[in-house]
């Protein structure tokens, strides 16, 4: 017999202090000779003011890996007065582990050194988090495991830092191209992408007198039988759309061409992300009448930039699924594009900020453009 599954507890680390837009590029570090040409207008579409980076200011050494980020995160739940041995799943989804082996789940398990449990890293970009928290549900749903701890967690600054782009721009130099800069669709996840951690804590029963998240759906779906790659690394994109793997490039052309930054095919990013992972997807599920749009309380959309707010509205309304602006909660301008994180990141503090009351819905959207993919949950509030 399935089993109701509730998020008790909800927690989130954003490591050192809030970095504004005047003093990004001197954490990340410079790429070449003069300032980024694109920062400016990139960071006026996306509307972040505020983000976080594991990344000391002055030394501008990293302050915590992907599984002390999300270890911490945990540790929060902990102090919240949740006993971690008797968790018995602990799923973790990121978009870059700290290592291609073992798997990031497997290290942060480690950082905790909590009592043996079973361990599961789930692959992927945004959709990571989501996906890991879906197992969590599953295992309590299902009745395999009594409780589970759930995490979403980047540690994106690792990898944007201007060390990382010094022999590209040096390889580029001789070859006399743009410059001294670096290709628009790696520059431009320069300054959309921060670190953070999020962590939840699920149980077969609801808290007995505070507010719980009853998990009535997860719903995901993928459109890369459709659409080629978008965001993308450790692989160069070919002209024919195709891909080509870091093994099959020479450790001296992973450096030259930065093959492990992460990039993004902006022009097929803008003309389908919204609609496959909103139109289409919403399509799919009002067409299986999974939720009534008019009972929503609180819309929580995970986009990328406040350049696509509108957008998101415009292709809702094209599915059928009219949630008023007003209903919407977002922390993107304050708290960063967190990746898989940024769902837990938002949740948590809509969740303990007390104005979310008992019998309310929500609604949270998760989109991935890696290859157009996308995730839709829905809470209600007990």
């Amino acid at each position: 017999m399935l089993r109701e599954v509730y998020i008790n507890k909800i927690s989130a680390f954003l490591p050192n202090e809030a970095v504004d837009n005047e003093n990004i590029e001197k954490v990340l570090g410079q790429v070449g000779d003069r300032p980024s040409r694109a920062k400016r207008i990139i960071l006026r579409s996306n509307k972040i003011t505020n983000r976080y980076y594991a990344i000391d200011p002055n030394t501008r050494e990293a302050t915590h890996s992907n599984a002390q980020l999300t270890a911490q995160a945990i540790r929060k739940l902990k102090k919240d007065g949740l006993d971690l041995d008797s968790v018995d799943v602990l799923a973790c989804g990121t978009t870059m582990p700290d290592q291609l082996m073992p798997n990031h789940a497997i290290m942060v398990h480690g950082e905790l050194k909590c009592k043996p449990l079973e361990v599961v890293s789930t692959a992927g970009i945004c959709l990571s988090g989501i996906t890991a928290l879906k197992y969590a549900y599953t295992s309590i749903k299902s009745g395999e495991a009594e409780s589970a701890v759930a995490t979403g967690s980047e540690n994106s600054s690792a990898i944007m830092r201007a060390e990382n782009f010094t022999p590209e721009i040096e390889n580029k130099v001789e070859m006399l191209e743009k410059n001294q800069e670096i290709a628009f669709e790696k520059d431009f996840l320069r300054w959309m992408l921060s670190d953070g951690a999020g962590a939840m804590a699920l149980s077969a029963k609801a808290n007995e007198n505070s507010l719980s998240l009853k998990i009535n759906k997860i719903f995901s779906i993928s459109y890369a039988n459709i659409l080629d790659t978008c965001m993308y690394s450790g692989c160069e994109k070919l002209e024919d759309g195709s891909t080509k793997s870091w093994r099959q490039y020479t450790p001296k052309e992973w450096l030259h061409k930065s093959i492990f930054s992460v990039k993004q095919d902006v022009k097929l990013l803008n003309e389908n992300v919204m609609e496959y992972t909103v139109a289409q997807a919403l399509m799919v599920m009002l067409e299986k009448q999974m939720f009534n749009p008019q009972e929503i309380d609180w819309f929580l959309p995970h986009y990328s930039s406040g350049y696509f707010r509108d957008e998101v509205y415009e292709k809702m309304l094209k599915a059928g699924c009219d949630i008023p602006q007003e209903k919407w909660f977002t922390n993107l301008s304050t708290k960063g594009n967190t990746g898989s994180a940024s769902i837990y990141i938002m949740l948590e503090e809509l969740f303990n900020s007390a104005n979310v009351k008992k019998g309310e819905k929500l609604l949270c959207y998760i989109p991935e453009s890696g290859r157009f993919s996308t995730a839709f949950m829905l809470l209600e509030a007990v």
